[in-house]
Parts: structure tokens; C-alpha cells; sequence
């Protein structure tokens, strides 16, 4: 079966600015300004070209549709991230970590990015640079051939894993609050049938969510990273 064709914003080069002042750059901005207000559903070129004083028809001289300034804005995502080269870290975890900890901290600043992964191409310059980095690091590190991309998307998998999900925690927590304590009692109650788990929750004393998140995704990084590892020597 034949699907349609392919296309990215970045298969072409950018246009000219029509309108002096105007750019491409200064849209994607506006665009991400937008986007953090209002989320991905907030988004539409009629909004942008209201926020930049413009008609929406005089956006699309610099991007033939909304998907094109989607990817736009997601490169900027990549651009976020800080990915020290494993040139200058000379150890393959310092960047692998650092591209974690930055790409988990970069959607939660912009959860509405999380909407984008897996369905909008990452071929920009930034996030090819990040991926680059990132393959160059496992590489360095002893990772041969198709590994290099196995131990990448299984480090990404991770960030990815843990990520999504406290950014919908998030985002349902802001539209309606919910008291932690009788969270907490509701979930005593149906844990009841399950002693292990009872007892587990008992022994954890009630903490700062963001806290308690960070931790976890700290242990599990690790554990990651020290799986990746132990192939190495396998």
C-alpha cells in the first residue's frame, strides 16, 4: 500500500522576508510564545497572525502550512536541550546524561511538546546536532553498528517513559486539583487486598511530588545508564 508523499519544511530552503522586521525566526518565537499560553490547541495560524499584527494568509510566505511551523517549533525544542560533545566531556555518561536530565527538563518547560513527539519529523539542525551527540557518544563509548542507535532510543525510551506521563499528572492536576491526602487514603483503600503494596505505601512517608519525581527519574537513569554499561563488558 502506497501512502502519501513525504514532506518537511526542511527539505527546502527558507524564503526571503517579505515584510522588513518580519522573519521566519520571529514567527517560530511567536508561535512558541503562543504555544506555552495556550497549548497545542491554541495554537492556529489565524491566533499568530493576529499576535504579530498580520494576516494569516501573509504567514504562509514562510511556511506552506501549520504542520511546517510545527516542526519549526519542535526543532527549537532541540535547541533547548544542552548536550555538552563527548569531545570535550571524554566520557560517554556525562553526555548521555546530560541529554536526559536537559530533555526532560526542556518538555516539561513546554509540555505542549509532548504532543509532537513520535508524530512530528525531528530533521532540523538542532535536533539532528542533539542525535548526532548523542550517536558520536555511544560510539565513543564502544557501541558498534546498529547498537549506537539501539542504546540511543533505549536512553530516549526512558526520558520519553517517565516524562509523558507527569506532564499529563501535570496538566490534570492545574485544570482540577485533587487533595493528595485523600488521594493517598483512596488509594490505602484499594490497595487493601494487597499487602505487599499496603505495606509499601505505609513505609513511604507522603513527600513533595516534584521531589519525589526527580528522585525517581535520577535511580532510573541511572539504572539506564549502568545497563547500557554492563553491555559494554558482556
Amino acid at each position: 500500500m502506497t501512502g502519501k508523499q513525504f514532506s518537511s519544511v526542511w527539505m527546502r530552503e527558507p524564503r526571503p522576508a517579505r515584510t522588513p522586521g518580519r522573519s521566519r525566526e520571529e514567527i517560530v518565537r511567536a508561535a512558541m510564545e503562543l504555544l506555552d499560553a495556550e497549548g497545542l490547541d491554541g495554537l492556529s495560524m489565524r491566533k499568530l497572525g493576529a499576535k504579530l499584527d498580520a494576516g494569516a494568509t501573509s504567514l504562509y510566505w514562510y511556511v506552506a502550512n501549520k504542520h511546517e511551523l510545527l516542526e519549526l517549533v519542535y526543532d527549537e525544542i532541540w535547541g533547548e536541550m544542552t548536550v555538552p560533545p563527548p569531545e570535550e566531556t571524554k566520557w560517554w555518561r556525562q553526555t548521555a546524561r546530560a541529554f536526559a536530565l536537559s530533555m526532560r527538563e526542556v518538555i516539561l518547560r513546554h509540555p505542549w511538546s509532548a504532543g509532537l513527539i513520535g508524530r512530528t519529523p525531528a530533521l532540523g539542525p538542532n535536533a539532528l546536532e542533539v542525535a548526532g551527540r548523542l550517536s558520536r557518544a555511544f560510539k565513543g563509548a564502544g557501541f558498534r553498528g546498529l547498537e549506537i542507535d539501539y542504546a540511543a532510543s533505549t536512553l530516549t525510551a526512558f526520558v520519553l517513559g517517565t516524562t509523558i506521563p507527569e506532564v499529563a499528572y501535570n496538566e490534570a492536576m492545574a485544570e482540577d486539583p485533587l487533595d493528595e491526602e485523600s488521594m493517598r487514603a483512596a488509594v490505602e483503600r484499594a490497595s487493601a487486598g494487597h499487602p505487599d503494596l499496603l505495606e509499601r505505601l505505609r513505609e513511604s512517608k507522603p513527600a513533595d511530588t516534584t521531589e519525589v519525581r526527580e528522585m525517581m527519574f535520577a535511580f532510573g537513569l541511572a539504572a539506564v545508564l549502568d545497563g547500557l554499561e554492563a553491555r559494554l563488558t558482556t
